[in-house]
């Protein structure tokens, strides 16, 4: 699939690509099969890999397409009148046409960047007159989103490369080039977007997934790095991951939690997607042999006990499709806030009745313990498969507020709190 390519092209390749994907899909029983464990399928999916092989019970579903244009502006006043919200919280539109919008990044200067699926842009958010001017500063990058910033430079990886733009506030309408920084990263593109978590030293927390939904992944795959932007070195800090589009460090510890996509064709509701958390160098999450922390792969598990591997902090539920997150560390909300995670739930495909598309508070010990999860906002599907939005980052306002990225919708919403 072609960084190139948008949403609505990307879904309509999915259905026209059935059975056209020479070799490597195969036809059982009118069930779509992938014999995805060789290097051809991985260097050159169908456009539909990631449908991976269909059940009977599942057959037929397949990721649905967003608007190519985003929502307009009555659309989005319309859409936040739905969304649902504790006492005392209010959600409004941040900024609109920011089409694809992933995960958002400040810079110095209270500039707000954005990456994009699908789409190859970034972008670049400045508040002019009081009102959200959105620039597109970069186009034509593979799959750039995952963004940062540090020391005044832009961050973006793009797939198989980390590119670093300086002085990247004073330069939005020609950041050149950028520098690559850090390449060591296989080009599968199958799975292969990915998000930046910034740690106290400056190094950044990098997850890399399969590039397909479920097999024995490539060894430079199905694992989390931290890699030095400033040296290009790295480490592979746990493996056995599926597909995590997440993560940040708790202020508390500086232990590094994420989120991950369990894998598609199980059921409707299993296996449950996790949030985890990295407590020592290299351990393993349990993909593809384990999910959810208690369910052997029924092909995969080959003689391996769901006990050799970290069990999840939590199960946030079946095909939820957990993407960006925060600690909150402002002060504007309640006290029970503090120090919580806010997760930007995408939402449901490989189910009949979608779930997700939501953002929920996980309070946790420091140690990792007594996780518990409470719905935050919710809204954004009507009826059984009907999305309005797609939320999928977060990012904490210096007020203390948090913005949040749909792109489904291709906007950006601000939620505050007041007494």
């Amino acid at each position: 699939m072609k960084s190139t390519l948008n949403r609505s092209v990307f879904a309509l390749a999915t259905i026209l690509a059935i059975g056209a994907a020479g070799p490597v899909a195969a036809q059982d029983k009118g069930l779509k099969k992938y014999e995805s464990g060789n290097k051809e399928f991985w260097t050159h999916p169908p456009d539909d890999w990631f449908l991976g092989d269909e059940t009977e019970a599942q057959k037929g579903l397949a990721p649905p397409s967003g608007p190519p244009t985003g929502a307009s502006d009555a659309e989005l006043a319309a859409l936040i009148k739905k969304i649902k919200l504790p006492e005392g919280f209010k959600i409004e539109v941040y900024a609109s046409g920011v089409l694809a919008a992933r995960q958002m990044a400040w810079g110095d200067k209270g500039t707000l960047f954005v990456g994009s699926f699908g789409l190859g842009n970034v972008y670049a958010i400045k508040d002019v007159g009081g009102k959200k001017e959105v620039k597109t500063i970069l186009k034509g990058l593979n799959m750039p989103t995952g963004l940062a910033f540090k020391d005044g430079a832009l961050y973006v990886i793009a797939v198989d490369k980390l590119i670093r733009y300086d002085n990247a506030e004073a330069n939005l309408d020609n950041l050149g080039q950028g520098k690559v920084v850090y390449d060591d990263m296989p080009s599968y593109a199958a799975h292969g977007w990915k998000y930046l978590a910034p740690d106290k030293d400056g190094w950044f927390y990098v997850p890399f997934g399969p590039p397909f939904n479920i097999g024995i992944p490539p060894t430079s795959v199905s694992q989390i790095r931290r890699v030095d932007p400033k040296t290009g070195n790295a480490e592979i800090v746990a493996l056995g991951v599926r597909n995590s589009v997440g993560g940040d460090v708790d202020p508390r510890t500086g232990k590094y939690f994420f989120t991950e996509n369990a894998r598609d064709w199980m059921s409707d509701d299993i296996p449950s997607d996790k949030l985890n958390m990295v407590s020592r160098l290299g351990e393993h999450f349990g993909y593809p042999y384990c999910h959810q922390g208690d369910l052997p792969d029924p092909k995969f598990a080959m003689g391996h006990q769901c006990s050799e591997f970290t069990p999840p902090v939590l199960n946030l539920g079946a095909h939820v499709a957990p993407l960006g997150m925060k600690f909150y560390t402002g002060d504007q909300f309640p006290p029970e806030y503090k120090n919580a995670i806010l997760i930007a739930e995408h939402g449901s495909w490989n189910r009949h009745k979608y779930q997700g598309a939501r953002i929920v508070r996980v309070n946790v010990d420091p140690d990792g313990k007594n996780a518990k999860q409470t719905v935050f906002a919710e809204g954004w599907i009507e009826g059984d498969q009907g999305y309005l939005g797609r939320p999928d980052d977060i990012i904490l306002d210096k007020d203390g507020s948090i913005l949040v990225a749909d792109d489904w919708a291709g906007a950006i919403y601000r939620i505050s709190y007041s007494k």
